[in-house]
């Protein structure tokens, strides 16, 4: 436990594993009703602190958010940030999208730049902590450095996140660092990205030394701060390594090309335009005063050729590589130029690994019309929907009576819709919905209790397809359907196996959905919406479980549930057509964002999630009758 104060910012993570703050206003809210414990009833109606977050619920219990239209569950996490930052002055930084709205950048980028705005910096690089951007503060722009494009940035004063001070939690407190922000980590990701963060994690451990600071300070420097849990980008700056993983060129050169024995994890470098003048920056950077005895009599070649030998060392011993980039942070490094870059980083004992960047594969070799297949068990290859249309004769009252049981006596406890103790009215502010508000009502199946008239206007904020989802346990009742605009979807067999499944061919999906218009069910009915990369080419293997998965991904096609018109997390955009929840695999022969093969345990994934949003073996047999 850390005894001290800090501000608190509610945080939830997005499908990208980034997390993204709640406003100051929500948060507020939150900790209110936290702090209040179990009298509060352990859920928090996010709509009471803003209108646009009405469907959304926080179950404080299992720390996930709840969103009650269409079933969609992540995680929230209590983060601790420094009082002297951004969040604890209510100092906001935010980037316009493509559709001219402002988009809040992540708390530990709002500190970094915030950090540098308050020392007077006229720009601030963000690729330190994994971002390729650079803040202009002249012209209040930001700049992608590698297709410098440029967006406008501002700076405005919100509220200041709540204060709390006491013991606080030490893996939730805030780093001494600041602009770093910790929290605990989210759940461990398998890319190579995230194997590298852990393989430095381990080497730090075992040397007892630090990543470096992001940025010098005047204060005395604080305790290291560990590394991020988000992937670091290719321009992220290096780790310092341990003594133990100091690489010998004597003993390279006397042993060639033989393997040795690493007993500790040696850490992976990156030469880029962040990074300082100093060893690791190439040849120009100064560093070659530090060359060990002997260096000089090596040529370019011999140089070249020991950096090699010391990279196969590292790759045999199963340290995870990345590609050391140019100064312009845009191309590899031209090979003789990597093997100086390496031998003067190993004289400043600094681990090495110079390998060629990953490529990405995002689709198979080309394919013939003759070698496609259909894919047998399952008639035509292609599905089409069309503009949803609207349910007449029951009134939500008469749907929902399908479900309920009327309770006479209601227990003494809260309906977590409303946070109303069942026994008094309904607390529900919005439209009225034509039910007396002290009227109770128990789900048939999972037996949880709320207010009718809460669970009519939930519905009413809903879909309104006839289906009804549970708040407290997700139970479906009914069968849900989604607001998937019109499109097309195909299917079928291509001979071309996916890494980890060689002993099988693929099966092929393309999603196709045009731009349009939004209808009655959408976020804003009449107003247009976007269809950003479409065709969508996805991927699975042509295994039985693969074909299990196919036939339930064509019933969530056919309730509308694949895809939803909403915010991008990616771009920003609103009014797009974004991901419904349930995770595809659009990279054929690799796996650098994370969506791509071998993934183990993928299909399982992908079940559940589809089990999530009622669609089982049980829905083949439903659609079959």
């Amino acid at each position: 436990m850390l005894l001290a104060s800090a501000v608190v910012v509610w945080e939830w993570l997005n499908e990208h594993g980034r997390w993204r703050p709640y406003s100051p206003a929500v948060s507020h809210h939150i900790e209110a009703v936290a702090r209040a414990g179990p009298r509060a009833g352990g859920s928090v109606v996010l709509g009471q602190a803003d209108s646009r977050l009405a469907p959304y619920i926080i179950d404080l219990q299992s720390m996930h958010q709840f969103r009650q239209d269409t079933g969609t569950i992540r995680p929230v996490r209590r983060s601790y940030y420094d009082p002297s930052s951004a969040p604890g002055k209510g100092v906001v930084w935010e980037w316009e999208n493509d559709s001219g709205s402002w988009t809040p950048y992540d708390m530990d980028v709002g500190i970094t730049i915030q950090r540098a705005y308050e020392k007077q910096h006229p720009w601030v690089d963000l690729s330190t902590i994994g971002f390729c951007y650079v803040i202009d503060f002249a012209t209040m722009g930001q700049i992608n450095r590698q297709t410098q494009r440029k967006r406008r940035v501002r700076r405005r004063l919100d509220m200041v996140y709540p204060l709390v001070s006491g013991t606080l939690p030490k893996s939730q407190s805030w780093p001494a660092s600041p602009g770093a922000a910790a929290a605990p980590p989210a759940p461990t990701c398998a890319c190579p990205q995230c194997l590298l963060v852990m393989s430095v994690k381990a080497a730090v451990s075992a040397g007892g030394l630090g990543a470096a600071t992001l940025q010098p300070r005047k204060a005395p420097p604080a305790p290291p701060a560990a590394p991020k849990a988000p992937a670091p980008a290719p321009g992220a700056k290096a780790a310092d390594g341990t003594a133990a993983a100091r690489g010998s060129l004597k003993v390279l050169a006397s042993q060639g090309g033989r393997q040795q024995a690493a007993s500790t994890p040696a850490l992976s470098s990156v030469v880029s335009a962040a990074s300082p003048p100093g060893p690791g920056a190439g040849p120009g950077a100064g560093s070659g005063k530090a060359s060990r005895p002997g260096m000089g009599t090596l040529n370019r070649s011999h140089l070249q050729r020991l950096a090699i030998a010391q990279s196969r060392v590292l790759i045999a011993s199963g340290v995870p590589t990345v590609p050391v980039k140019n100064l312009n942070g845009s191309s590899p490094v031209n090979p003789a130029l990597a093997g100086i870059t390496g031998i003067l980083m190993s004289a400043a004992g600094l681990p090495v690994c110079l390998t060629r960047p990953p490529k990405l594969v995002l689709h198979p070799p080309p394919v013939s019309k003759s070698e496609i297949q259909s894919i047998p068990g399952i008639s035509h290859t292609c599905r089409k929907t069309t503009k949803k249309q609207a349910k007449k004769g029951k009134t939500p009252e008469e749907v929902l009576k399908k479900y309920l049981q009327k309770v006479r006596h209601p227990p003494d406890e809260d309906c977590t819709i409303c946070m109303e103790r069942l026994s008094a009215p309904s607390g529900y502010k919005g439209p009225q919905p034509a039910i007396k508000p002290d009227l109770v009502g128990k789900l048939a199946k999972c037996g949880h209790i709320f207010h009718l008239h809460c669970l009519v206007a939930m519905y009413n904020n809903g879909n309104k397809d006839g289906s009804l989802q549970c708040p407290t346990c997700k139970t479906i009742y009914g069968v849900k359907t989604g607001t998937q605009p019109p499109g097309k979807m195909e299917y079928h067999i291509i001979p071309h196996a996916l890494p980890g499944h060689s002993d099988c061919k693929t099966i092929r999906i393309i999603y196709n959905i045009p731009p349009g218009v939004q209808g009655p069910e959408h976020p804003n009915p009449g107003k247009s919406f976007t269809a950003r990369g479409f065709p969508r080419h996805c991927y699975l293997p042509d295994s039985e479980k693969g074909r299990k998965v196919l036939k339930l991904l064509l019933v969530a096609w056919d309730r509308r549930l694949i895809f939803a018109i909403g915010t991008s997390s990616t771009t920003g955009e609103s009014d797009t057509v974004i991901w419904n929840e349930i995770h595809h695999k659009t990279e054929f022969g690799s796996n650098l964002t994370g969506h791509g093969y071998p993934d183990i345990n993928y299909l399982d994934n992908v079940l559940a999630e589809l089990a999530a949003q009622g669609i089982t073996e049980e829905s083949l047999a439903q659609q079959k009758d």
